[in-house]
């Protein structure tokens, strides 16, 4: 079992890696796979489209209503803007894969 406060990292370069071999295709090719998904889904967000991918999870956007806040270092209180953030919820089998 895992250490829960180890965390493991892979960046961009080792996820295309590891697409690579696991699809058993260049990295070349696996580098423009991913660059497809990221652009593609960010262009759908962009519309407030949701990304689903079934068995995996979905990609949606929602809105953070302006509120207030502290700053932290001098204890004022601030206005915090309004903005859409990207959700990420895991689909059912990647949840159970992972527990």
């Amino acid at each position: 079992m895992l250490n829960p406060l180890k965390f493991i990292k892979m960046n961009k370069a080792e996820l295309i890696e590891a697409m690579a071999n696991s699809a058993k295709i260049s990295k070349a090719d696996a580098k423009k796979a991913l660059d497809a998904f990221i652009e593609t889904t960010t262009k759908a967000l962009k519309k407030d489209d949701r990304v689903a991918l079934v068995g995996f999870g979905s990609f949606s956007v929602s809105k953070r209503a302006a509120r207030k806040g502290r700053n932290p270092q001098t204890g004022k209180e601030i206005q915090i803007k309004a903005k859409k953030v990207v959700r990420f919820k895991a689909g059912a089998e990647l949840s159970t894969k992972v527990k």
